[in-house]
């Protein structure tokens, strides 16, 4: 069977996608999170030369009066998509107006020093990232395909595979919304900005979403499988991003360290080991107190 994301299934869970962006309805009542790229390779996806424009929203997003701290919007740009396989889904996505909804949710509830861009397009690579340059958030195509992919190899059905690769992607949009607020509010990170954002993430989606909890462990499911796919070698070692089997450690201990009660059995099991297990509740409410500190003044709710 290939391992092409069929056509026919788009707009069938297109709603899904949908929920990578809109669900932030629910996640700026309380919270913001962090993030940025995955699968860096130097390629510029926002290059004038693979993009067009003539589809961008030709104003703001929200009309709500803008204070000192308020000088920007979330606004959706659309690009012209080169690649047959990602046509439909991106004709879908704008028809639905899937990122316009998300940009008005988030223009209702964050505070913007200057406008941010949401962006999905094909980008001639695996990626998703925060481009510090224009202030932009862009989900590649190739991105979704590439999860779809994933879980596919690891013995999912199609179906099984949608539902991961959506969920997924909700791990990687809040990363990546991650990194553009650690970049324009100047939030302080002290340590590893991908660990970072990596954690604002998942307490996002820990707290603030419903049945969150599964995008958390299909992001840890998808570190875990593409960490067997090879061994790392010296790249991976001196690269900004923690190798796969630490994040998927990582992803574990928050979801842990949330409610070690309800979540036993992550320990019990043998898939988080005990000496760090023990960690993890205070780890978790450190993330916990900082994110919710350093995003105060830039919620208007």
């Amino acid at each position: 069977m290939s391992n092409k994301i069929p056509h026919s299934s788009l707009r069938k869970n297109l709603s899904n996608l949908g929920l990578v962006f809109v669900v932030l309805l629910f996640i700026f009542g309380c919270v913001c999170p962090s993030g940025r790229d995955t699968n860096q390779s130097g390629v510029n996806p926002t290059n004038p030369t693979n993009t067009t424009n003539s589809n961008s929203m030709g104003k703001k997003t929200t009309t709500a009066s803008k204070d000192a701290g308020d000088s920007g919007d979330f606004i959706v740009e659309h690009s012209t998509v080169t690649n047959a396989r990602y046509k439909e889904i991106d004709k879908q996505i704008k028809s639905e107006k899937v990122l316009e909804n998300a940009a008005q949710q988030l223009n209702d509830n964050l505070k913007l020093p200057n406008d941010v861009y949401l962006r999905t397009k094909d980008c001639g690579e695996v990626n998703a990232l925060y481009d510090p340059n224009d202030t932009s958030i862009t989900i590649c195509y190739e991105l979704m395909e590439h999860f779809f992919k994933l879980f596919k190899s690891s013995g999912k059905t199609d179906k099984e595979a949608y539902t991961k690769m959506f969920d997924a992607i909700q791990f990687v949009f809040l990363h990546e919304l991650g990194h553009a607020m650690i970049d324009l509010y100047k939030l302080p990170v002290t340590g590893n900005e991908e660990d970072a954002a990596d954690r604002a993430s998942a307490y996002i989606c820990l707290e603030e979403i419903k049945d969150g909890v599964r995008f958390v462990l299909t992001a840890a499911d998808a570190f875990s499988i593409e960490s067997k796919m090879r061994k790392p070698d010296g790249r991976d070692m001196a690269d900004e991003h923690l190798l796969g089997e630490q994040r998927y450690f990582n992803s574990l201990c928050m979801i842990y360290g949330s409610n070690p009660g309800k979540w036993n059995k992550i320990v019990t099991d043998g898939y988080l080991p005990k000496e760090r297990a023990v960690r993890c509740p205070s780890e978790y409410e450190r993330t916990m107190l900082s994110w919710k500190e350093l995003l105060k003044p830039w919620r208007k709710n």
